[in-house]
Protein backbone atom coordinates (compact mmCIF):
# COMPACT_ATOMS: atom_id res chain seq x y z
CA UNK A 1 0.00 0.00 0.00
CA UNK A 2 2.80 2.40 0.88
CA UNK A 3 4.50 1.67 -2.44
CA UNK A 4 1.27 2.34 -4.34
CA UNK A 5 0.69 5.72 -2.67
CA UNK A 6 4.32 6.69 -3.25
CA UNK A 7 4.49 5.87 -6.96
CA UNK A 8 1.04 7.32 -7.69
CA UNK A 9 2.13 10.76 -6.52
CA UNK A 10 5.92 10.78 -6.82
CA UNK A 11 5.81 9.20 -10.28
CA UNK A 12 4.98 12.59 -11.75
CA UNK A 13 8.06 14.10 -10.18
CA UNK A 14 10.40 11.25 -11.06
CA UNK A 15 9.50 9.61 -14.41
CA UNK A 16 12.04 6.88 -13.72
CA UNK A 17 9.74 5.31 -11.10
CA UNK A 18 6.54 5.75 -13.13
CA UNK A 19 5.17 2.86 -15.17
CA UNK A 20 7.37 1.78 -18.04
CA UNK A 21 5.94 3.02 -21.38
CA UNK A 22 6.10 -0.54 -22.75
CA UNK A 23 8.91 -3.08 -22.28
CA UNK A 24 10.96 -2.84 -19.10
CA UNK A 25 10.37 -2.61 -15.39
CA UNK A 26 10.14 0.36 -13.03
CA UNK A 27 9.17 0.73 -9.38
CA UNK A 28 5.52 1.43 -10.21
CA UNK A 29 5.28 -1.81 -12.19
CA UNK A 30 5.67 -3.84 -8.99
CA UNK A 31 2.51 -2.50 -7.32
CA UNK A 32 -0.16 -4.61 -9.03
CA UNK A 33 1.76 -7.93 -8.82
CA UNK A 34 2.49 -7.27 -5.13
CA UNK A 35 -1.25 -6.80 -4.51
CA UNK A 36 -2.10 -10.02 -6.33
CA UNK A 37 0.70 -11.92 -4.60
CA UNK A 38 -0.38 -10.95 -1.08
CA UNK A 39 -4.01 -11.74 -1.97
CA UNK A 40 -2.83 -15.27 -2.75
CA UNK A 41 -0.90 -15.53 0.52
CA UNK A 42 -3.94 -14.38 2.51
CA UNK A 43 -6.19 -16.87 0.68
CA UNK A 44 -4.07 -19.76 1.90
CA UNK A 45 -4.43 -18.55 5.49
CA UNK A 46 -8.15 -17.80 5.14
CA UNK A 47 -9.14 -21.20 3.75
CA UNK A 48 -6.71 -23.45 5.60
CA UNK A 49 -9.62 -24.99 7.53
CA UNK A 50 -13.00 -25.37 5.84
CA UNK A 51 -16.19 -26.44 7.59
CA UNK A 52 -18.21 -26.32 4.37
CA UNK A 53 -17.04 -25.86 0.80
CA UNK A 54 -20.44 -24.48 -0.23
CA UNK A 55 -20.40 -21.77 2.45
CA UNK A 56 -16.79 -20.89 1.65
CA UNK A 57 -17.67 -20.62 -2.05
CA UNK A 58 -20.53 -18.24 -1.31
CA UNK A 59 -18.24 -16.05 0.78
CA UNK A 60 -15.58 -16.04 -1.95
CA UNK A 61 -18.11 -15.03 -4.62
CA UNK A 62 -19.52 -12.31 -2.37
CA UNK A 63 -16.06 -10.87 -1.67
CA UNK A 64 -15.20 -10.92 -5.37
CA UNK A 65 -18.44 -9.08 -6.17
CA UNK A 66 -17.62 -6.48 -3.51
CA UNK A 67 -14.18 -5.91 -5.03
CA UNK A 68 -15.68 -5.65 -8.50
CA UNK A 69 -18.35 -3.21 -7.30
CA UNK A 70 -15.76 -0.99 -5.63
CA UNK A 71 -13.74 -0.99 -8.84
CA UNK A 72 -16.77 0.09 -10.89
CA UNK A 73 -17.61 2.78 -8.32
CA UNK A 74 -14.09 4.20 -8.39
CA UNK A 75 -14.18 4.49 -12.19
CA UNK A 76 -17.43 6.44 -12.27
CA UNK A 77 -19.19 9.17 -10.38
CA UNK A 78 -18.15 12.68 -9.39
CA UNK A 79 -14.75 11.78 -7.93
CA UNK A 80 -13.12 8.87 -9.69
CA UNK A 81 -9.81 7.50 -10.86
CA UNK A 82 -9.79 6.81 -14.58
CA UNK A 83 -6.43 5.09 -14.29
CA UNK A 84 -7.45 2.83 -11.41
CA UNK A 85 -8.94 -0.18 -13.17
CA UNK A 86 -7.25 -2.66 -10.89
CA UNK A 87 -10.03 -3.90 -8.61
CA UNK A 88 -11.75 -5.78 -11.42
CA UNK A 89 -8.56 -7.71 -12.15
CA UNK A 90 -7.95 -8.36 -8.44
CA UNK A 91 -11.54 -9.62 -8.09
CA UNK A 92 -11.08 -12.08 -10.96
CA UNK A 93 -7.76 -13.35 -9.63
CA UNK A 94 -9.17 -13.64 -6.11
CA UNK A 95 -12.23 -15.60 -7.22
CA UNK A 96 -10.33 -18.09 -9.41
CA UNK A 97 -7.65 -18.71 -6.78
CA UNK A 98 -10.20 -18.94 -3.96
CA UNK A 99 -12.36 -21.50 -5.78
CA UNK A 100 -9.30 -23.59 -6.56
CA UNK A 101 -8.15 -23.38 -2.94
CA UNK A 102 -11.57 -24.48 -1.74
CA UNK A 103 -12.17 -27.34 -4.17
CA UNK A 104 -8.81 -28.43 -5.60
CA UNK A 105 -6.94 -29.61 -2.51
CA UNK A 106 -5.98 -33.23 -2.00
CA UNK A 107 -5.86 -34.96 1.38
CA UNK A 108 -2.16 -35.86 1.20
CA UNK A 109 -0.07 -35.19 4.29
CA UNK A 110 2.78 -32.69 3.84
CA UNK A 111 6.28 -33.29 5.18
CA UNK A 112 8.46 -32.21 2.25
CA UNK A 113 8.52 -29.99 -0.82
CA UNK A 114 7.42 -32.85 -3.08
CA UNK A 115 4.51 -33.79 -0.83
CA UNK A 116 3.44 -30.12 -0.81
CA UNK A 117 3.40 -30.13 -4.61
CA UNK A 118 1.43 -33.39 -4.64
CA UNK A 119 -1.20 -32.02 -2.27
CA UNK A 120 -1.85 -29.04 -4.54
CA UNK A 121 -1.16 -30.75 -7.87
CA UNK A 122 -4.52 -29.81 -9.35
CA UNK A 123 -3.88 -26.16 -8.61
CA UNK A 124 -0.53 -26.57 -10.35
CA UNK A 125 -2.37 -28.00 -13.35
CA UNK A 126 -4.59 -24.90 -13.45
CA UNK A 127 -1.51 -22.64 -13.41
CA UNK A 128 0.09 -24.67 -16.20
CA UNK A 129 -3.08 -24.53 -18.31
CA UNK A 130 -3.53 -20.77 -17.84
CA UNK A 131 0.12 -20.11 -18.75
CA UNK A 132 0.06 -22.30 -21.87
CA UNK A 133 -3.30 -20.90 -22.98
CA UNK A 134 -1.99 -17.34 -22.58
CA UNK A 135 1.19 -18.07 -24.53
CA UNK A 136 -0.70 -19.84 -27.32
CA UNK A 137 -3.03 -16.88 -27.80
CA UNK A 138 -0.33 -14.22 -27.41
CA UNK A 139 2.01 -15.79 -29.96
CA UNK A 140 -0.43 -17.79 -32.08
CA UNK A 141 -3.33 -15.47 -32.88
CA UNK A 142 -3.27 -13.67 -36.21
CA UNK A 143 -3.71 -9.90 -35.81
CA UNK A 144 -5.13 -8.27 -38.97
CA UNK A 145 -4.99 -4.61 -39.95
CA UNK A 146 -7.41 -2.49 -37.93
CA UNK A 147 -8.81 1.02 -37.77
CA UNK A 148 -9.71 3.45 -35.04
CA UNK A 149 -11.32 6.86 -35.06
CA UNK A 150 -10.43 10.02 -33.16
CA UNK A 151 -13.55 12.14 -32.46
CA UNK A 152 -12.24 15.39 -33.87
CA UNK A 153 -14.32 17.79 -35.96
CA UNK A 154 -14.58 16.18 -38.45
CA UNK A 155 -13.70 12.70 -37.06
CA UNK A 156 -10.47 11.26 -38.39
CA UNK A 157 -9.90 7.56 -39.05
CA UNK A 158 -6.46 5.95 -38.74
CA UNK A 159 -5.31 2.61 -40.14
CA UNK A 160 -2.89 0.42 -38.18
CA UNK A 161 -1.15 -2.07 -40.46
CA UNK A 162 -0.51 -5.44 -38.83
CA UNK A 163 -1.12 -8.78 -40.55
CA UNK A 164 1.21 -10.63 -38.17
CA UNK A 165 1.34 -13.32 -35.48
CA UNK A 166 3.27 -13.21 -32.24
CA UNK A 167 3.95 -9.47 -32.26
CA UNK A 168 4.36 -7.97 -28.78
CA UNK A 169 4.64 -4.32 -29.78
CA UNK A 170 1.99 -1.72 -28.92
CA UNK A 171 0.21 -1.81 -32.29
CA UNK A 172 -0.27 -5.46 -33.27
CA UNK A 173 -0.40 -7.61 -30.14
CA UNK A 174 -3.08 -10.22 -29.50
CA UNK A 175 -3.93 -8.73 -26.09
CA UNK A 176 -5.22 -5.53 -27.68
CA UNK A 177 -6.97 -7.37 -30.51
CA UNK A 178 -8.98 -9.56 -28.10
CA UNK A 179 -10.10 -6.50 -26.13
CA UNK A 180 -11.11 -4.69 -29.33
CA UNK A 181 -13.20 -7.71 -30.40
CA UNK A 182 -14.87 -8.31 -27.03
CA UNK A 183 -15.24 -4.83 -25.53
CA UNK A 184 -15.34 -2.77 -28.70
CA UNK A 185 -12.69 -0.21 -29.52
CA UNK A 186 -14.87 2.65 -28.28
CA UNK A 187 -14.76 1.24 -24.74
CA UNK A 188 -10.97 1.01 -24.44
CA UNK A 189 -8.77 3.43 -22.54
CA UNK A 190 -8.08 6.49 -24.70
CA UNK A 191 -4.73 7.45 -23.12
CA UNK A 192 -2.63 4.28 -23.21
CA UNK A 193 0.70 3.90 -21.47
CA UNK A 194 2.59 3.49 -24.74
CA UNK A 195 1.73 7.10 -25.64
CA UNK A 196 4.76 7.92 -23.45
CA UNK A 197 7.17 6.05 -25.74
CA UNK A 198 9.74 8.13 -27.61
CA UNK A 199 7.94 7.40 -30.89
CA UNK A 200 4.78 8.99 -29.48
CA UNK A 201 5.90 11.81 -27.18
CA UNK A 202 8.53 14.51 -27.45
CA UNK A 203 8.57 14.51 -23.63
CA UNK A 204 9.14 10.74 -23.29
CA UNK A 205 9.01 9.04 -20.82
CA UNK A 206 6.26 11.52 -19.93
CA UNK A 207 3.15 12.23 -21.96
CA UNK A 208 3.56 15.04 -24.44
CA UNK A 209 2.82 16.29 -27.95
CA UNK A 210 3.30 13.87 -30.82
CA UNK A 211 6.66 14.10 -32.57
CA UNK A 212 6.79 14.59 -36.36
CA UNK A 213 5.93 11.43 -38.31
CA UNK A 214 4.60 9.65 -35.21
CA UNK A 215 3.09 6.24 -36.06
CA UNK A 216 -0.70 6.05 -36.19
CA UNK A 217 -0.94 3.63 -33.25
CA UNK A 218 0.34 6.30 -30.85
CA UNK A 219 -3.21 7.62 -30.54
CA UNK A 220 -4.92 4.23 -30.58
CA UNK A 221 -6.85 3.13 -27.45
CA UNK A 222 -5.62 0.21 -25.36
CA UNK A 223 -7.01 -1.39 -22.19
CA UNK A 224 -4.38 -1.57 -19.44
CA UNK A 225 -6.27 -4.39 -17.68
CA UNK A 226 -7.31 -6.54 -20.63
CA UNK A 227 -8.86 -9.99 -20.77
CA UNK A 228 -5.86 -11.99 -21.99
CA UNK A 229 -3.31 -10.27 -19.76
CA UNK A 230 -5.52 -10.97 -16.74
CA UNK A 231 -4.77 -14.69 -17.13
CA UNK A 232 -1.19 -14.13 -15.99
CA UNK A 233 -2.43 -11.87 -13.20
CA UNK A 234 -4.36 -14.90 -11.91
CA UNK A 235 -1.13 -16.91 -12.04
CA UNK A 236 0.57 -14.29 -9.83
CA UNK A 237 -2.19 -14.86 -7.27
CA UNK A 238 -1.50 -18.61 -7.41
CA UNK A 239 2.20 -17.99 -6.76
CA UNK A 240 1.26 -16.07 -3.62
CA UNK A 241 -1.07 -18.93 -2.71
CA UNK A 242 1.87 -21.34 -2.83
CA UNK A 243 3.91 -19.09 -0.53
CA UNK A 244 0.94 -19.14 1.85
CA UNK A 245 0.86 -22.95 1.71
CA UNK A 246 4.47 -22.95 2.91
CA UNK A 247 3.40 -20.92 5.96
CA UNK A 248 0.64 -23.40 6.75
CA UNK A 249 2.53 -26.67 6.35
CA UNK A 250 6.02 -25.77 7.59
CA UNK A 251 6.51 -24.24 11.03
CA UNK A 252 10.28 -23.82 11.21
CA UNK A 253 11.50 -20.32 10.29
CA UNK A 254 14.53 -21.57 8.40
CA UNK A 255 12.51 -24.03 6.33
CA UNK A 256 9.98 -21.37 5.37
CA UNK A 257 12.61 -18.81 4.37
CA UNK A 258 14.66 -21.41 2.49
CA UNK A 259 11.66 -22.57 0.47
CA UNK A 260 10.55 -19.02 -0.25
CA UNK A 261 14.00 -17.92 -1.38
CA UNK A 262 14.51 -21.05 -3.49
CA UNK A 263 11.29 -20.41 -5.39
CA UNK A 264 12.07 -16.70 -5.57
CA UNK A 265 15.47 -17.31 -7.15
CA UNK A 266 13.93 -19.73 -9.65
CA UNK A 267 11.23 -17.23 -10.67
CA UNK A 268 13.59 -14.27 -11.03
CA UNK A 269 16.19 -16.24 -13.00
CA UNK A 270 13.50 -17.74 -15.26
CA UNK A 271 11.99 -14.32 -15.88
CA UNK A 272 15.35 -12.77 -16.78
CA UNK A 273 16.19 -15.66 -19.13
CA UNK A 274 12.83 -15.27 -20.87
CA UNK A 275 13.46 -11.55 -21.25
CA UNK A 276 16.90 -12.18 -22.76
CA UNK A 277 15.58 -14.66 -25.33
CA UNK A 278 12.87 -12.25 -26.51
CA UNK A 279 9.84 -12.71 -24.23
CA UNK A 280 10.28 -9.22 -22.82
CA UNK A 281 9.24 -8.03 -19.37
CA UNK A 282 6.09 -6.07 -20.13
CA UNK A 283 3.37 -4.93 -17.73
CA UNK A 284 0.64 -3.92 -20.24
CA UNK A 285 0.78 -7.42 -21.75
CA UNK A 286 1.52 -9.04 -18.35
CA UNK A 287 4.04 -11.35 -20.02
CA UNK A 288 5.28 -14.56 -18.42
CA UNK A 289 8.68 -12.97 -17.80
CA UNK A 290 7.01 -10.01 -16.07
CA UNK A 291 4.96 -12.36 -13.90
CA UNK A 292 8.05 -14.35 -12.88
CA UNK A 293 10.25 -11.37 -12.00
CA UNK A 294 7.59 -9.43 -10.10
CA UNK A 295 6.30 -12.49 -8.22
CA UNK A 296 9.89 -13.30 -7.28
CA UNK A 297 10.40 -9.75 -6.06
CA UNK A 298 7.23 -10.06 -3.97
CA UNK A 299 8.67 -13.26 -2.49
CA UNK A 300 11.86 -11.42 -1.52
CA UNK A 301 9.81 -8.71 0.19
CA UNK A 302 7.67 -11.27 2.03
CA UNK A 303 10.73 -13.17 3.24
CA UNK A 304 12.41 -9.94 4.35
CA UNK A 305 9.42 -8.69 6.32
CA UNK A 306 8.86 -12.16 7.79
CA UNK A 307 12.48 -12.27 8.96
CA UNK A 308 12.27 -8.81 10.53
CA UNK A 309 8.93 -9.35 12.27
CA UNK A 310 8.66 -13.05 13.12
CA UNK A 311 12.32 -13.98 13.49
CA UNK A 312 13.92 -10.78 14.81
CA UNK A 313 10.82 -9.43 16.58
CA UNK A 314 10.79 -5.93 15.07
CA UNK A 315 6.99 -5.80 14.97
CA UNK A 316 6.64 -2.51 16.87
CA UNK A 317 9.01 -0.64 14.56
CA UNK A 318 6.92 -1.39 11.47
CA UNK A 319 3.49 -1.25 13.13
CA UNK A 320 2.55 1.57 10.74
CA UNK A 321 2.94 -0.80 7.80
CA UNK A 322 0.81 -3.37 9.63
CA UNK A 323 -1.91 -0.76 10.06
CA UNK A 324 -1.79 0.05 6.34
CA UNK A 325 -2.10 -3.65 5.51
CA UNK A 326 -5.14 -4.07 7.75
CA UNK A 327 -6.83 -1.02 6.21
CA UNK A 328 -5.65 -1.53 2.63
CA UNK A 329 -9.12 -1.13 1.10
CA UNK A 330 -9.77 2.19 2.84
CA UNK A 331 -6.34 3.56 1.94
CA UNK A 332 -6.75 2.49 -1.68
CA UNK A 333 -10.09 4.31 -1.97
CA UNK A 334 -8.68 7.46 -0.34
CA UNK A 335 -5.68 7.44 -2.67
CA UNK A 336 -7.77 6.71 -5.78
CA UNK A 337 -10.21 9.54 -5.07
CA UNK A 338 -7.28 11.94 -4.54
CA UNK A 339 -8.56 12.77 -1.05
CA UNK A 340 -5.02 13.03 0.33
CA UNK A 341 -3.98 16.01 -1.84
CA UNK A 342 -7.44 17.56 -1.39
CA UNK A 343 -7.01 17.51 2.39
CA UNK A 344 -3.41 18.73 2.21
CA UNK A 345 -4.44 21.66 0.04
CA UNK A 346 -6.62 22.84 2.92
CA UNK A 347 -3.48 23.84 4.82
CA UNK A 348 -2.03 27.04 3.35
CA UNK A 349 -0.54 30.40 4.31
CA UNK A 350 -1.60 33.79 2.98
CA UNK A 351 -3.73 32.50 0.11
CA UNK A 352 -5.01 29.06 -0.99
CA UNK A 353 -2.44 28.63 -3.74
CA UNK A 354 0.35 28.63 -1.11
CA UNK A 355 -0.51 25.15 0.15
CA UNK A 356 1.57 22.14 1.12
CA UNK A 357 0.96 20.32 -2.17
CA UNK A 358 2.22 23.23 -4.28
CA UNK A 359 5.24 23.49 -1.99
CA UNK A 360 6.10 19.80 -2.36
CA UNK A 361 5.39 19.48 -6.08
CA UNK A 362 6.14 21.86 -8.93
CA UNK A 363 2.73 21.13 -10.44
CA UNK A 364 -0.66 20.03 -9.04
CA UNK A 365 -1.32 16.37 -8.37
Amino acid sequence: MQLMVFVDHAGRLFPGINHSPWNGLTLADFVMPFFLFIVGVSLALTYKRLSSGIIATRKAILRALKLLSIGVFLQGGFIHGLNDLTYGRIAIAYLVAALCEIWLKCNDSVNSVLSLLRKYRYQGAVVFFLSIFYLCLLYGLYVPDWEFQIPNVPPKTYLVKCGVRGDTGPACNAVGMIDRKILGIQHLYKKPIYARKHECSINSPNYGPLPPNAPSWCQAPFDPEGFLSSLMAVVTCFVGLHYGHIIIHFKDHRVRIFQWMSLTCFLVILGLILDIIGMHINKPLYTLSYMCVTAGAAGILLAGIYYMVDVCGYRYKISFLEWMGKNALLIYIIATCNLIPVVLQGFYWGEPRNNIVIFLLPFPI
